[in-house]
């Protein structure tokens, strides 16, 4: 069930890695529009805003989770590439106790903040506590998030982007009937979307452990391999965490801007949460390109294959062109009645705004493209420090958007914050990939001296 990408075409194996991966980002995208869509439908522009409202300290701390997992993966890939085959099982086993560890403290940690988070966030008084049943559910799922993300990025590490995907859309059918059961038949409000999530994740993260202690006999660990291993702990902490932070440093900036909108009311919310879902479905081949890239440069740098790096980057880079530009012209055409899935065609001004919002981030896609290819490429070759660096160039960008500008020039100024925020992380991480890029070829000639 392995897949080795040190051979091949690149392009046919980006393409082949990053399409059954796309799937599964647009069915997880699928779980939170579906929630959003029948929130906006059954309960209202308040509850819409209410959950939108928590979109941006959602991802600081959930995207920690993905985050972290991600990085934890890459050492699996780089032992996978180079064929040694019993220290990537150790990182397996130690990717576990870390996550366990990590997934219990932030559970306690965040459960009790996000009240206090929400409130510093001024988010409006009418939604607030609809806000905080939602996020608290939510953060309660945090152990679930990371099992799923872990499981997953482990797969996807030895090349396998396809069994995710199957696990994700059983998940997303399953979330769907939970919505409607919770919100409609219990009333359950919004909390009903949060449960509705947290359980179908659930389910794919158990199908997806099950399936790799059944498929995959090159992850059936020793009891000596499943030991504690500071020097494997110690590497891991240094891809994961970096990684983790790079996610939450971009959503402090993320946290600013949404504080700022709060600031404008509910209807700005409500036109941001709703452009911002469409936004997040049409991006999704930006994020498999780059966790395609994570895995691709993993396993090629572990075989020392650096040629091949390049030659996957120039690939995927036509590949990110090409799509941010059809995406764009969707949205230019059709991205008024795309909205008509969250907002009602009464809601004139909010359907306005969300328009706005969305016409103006497409302009910009090419500049997210190189920011999720490179980024990730770059942290597939062991340098995901580096991408905390790229975060802060992002936070920088909204968060000037939010204390500044924001304050001054209305919604107009937050439409153009994530474009901004993708501008200003492209100018760092284009001169970091070159750096690195030198420095991984010298190590390598000084490794076969």
């Amino acid at each position: 069930m392995e897949k080795d990408m040190t051979k091949g075409s690149p392009m046919r194996l980006i393409l082949g890695f990053a399409v059954p991966l796309l799937f599964g980002l647009i069915f997880q995208q699928f779980y939170s529009m579906v929630d959003t869509i029948i929130v906006g439908k059954y309960l209202g522009v308040d509850a819409l805003a209410a959950v939108g409202a928590t979109g941006s300290v959602n991802f600081l701390i959930i995207g920690f989770c993905m985050g972290v997992c991600s990085g934890f993966a890459i050492p699996v890939a780089q032992e996978f590439g180079a064929r040694h085959e019993e220290n990537m099982r150790r990182y397996v086993a130690n990717c576990v106790w870390l996550s366990v560890i990590f997934a219990l403290v932030m559970t306690v940690l965040v459960a009790i903040l996000c009240r206090p988070i929400l409130q510093v966030m001024r988010t409006p008084a009418n939604i607030i506590d609809s806000s905080y049943n939602y996020i608290f559910i939510i953060f309660l799922g945090i152990p679930i998030t990371y099992l799923y993300n872990m499981t997953a990025a482990i797969l996807r590490s030895l090349g396998d982007s396809k069994t995710p995907v199957i696990f994700l859309v059983m998940a997303a059918v399953l979330n769907i009937f939970l919505d409607l059961l919770c919100i409609i038949v219990f009333q359950m409000g919004v909390a009903g979307a949060a449960v509705a999530t947290v359980v179908s994740q659930a389910v794919a993260g158990i199908c997806c452990l099950i399936f790799m202690h059944k498929k995959f006999s090159i992850l059936h660990l020793t009891r000596d391999e499943w030991k504690w291993n500071h020097q494997f702990v110690g590497k891991l902490c240094g891809m994961g965490i970096p990684m983790g932070l790079q996610y939450s440093i971009t959503a402090v900036g993320s946290v600013v801007l949404q504080s700022a909108v709060n600031g404008i009311g509910s209807g700005a919310v409500a036109a941001v949460t709703a452009g911002g879902k469409l936004n997040l479905m049409l991006v999704c081949p930006f994020d498999a390109m780059g966790s395609t890239m994570a895995t691709y440069g993993g396993q090629n740098v572990g075989a020392g294959e650096l040629e091949r790096v390049d030659q996957g980057l120039k690939s995927c880079v036509i590949l990110g062109i090409i799509y941010a530009l059809i995406a764009a012209a969707v949205i230019y055409i059709a991205g008024r009645y795309l909205l008509l899935l969250f907002l009602d065609a009464g809601e004139t001004a909010i359907l306005d705004n969300a328009y706005t919002f969305i016409r103006t981030n497409a302009a910009f896609f090419i500049f997210l493209a190189l920011v999720n290819i490179v980024r990730f490429l770059i942290q597939g070759m062991g340098y995901s420090k580096l991408a905390v660096f790229a975060g802060a160039f992002e936070m920088l960008a909204r968060g000037l958007m939010g204390f500044a500008l924001v304050p001054m020039f209305g919604f107009r100024a937050v439409c153009f914050a994530n474009p901004l925020a993708w501008v200003f992380a492209d100018i760092f991480l284009i001169p970091a990939y070159i750096h690195v890029r030198k420095k991984t070829a010298l190590m390598l000639v000084r490794d076969s001296a």
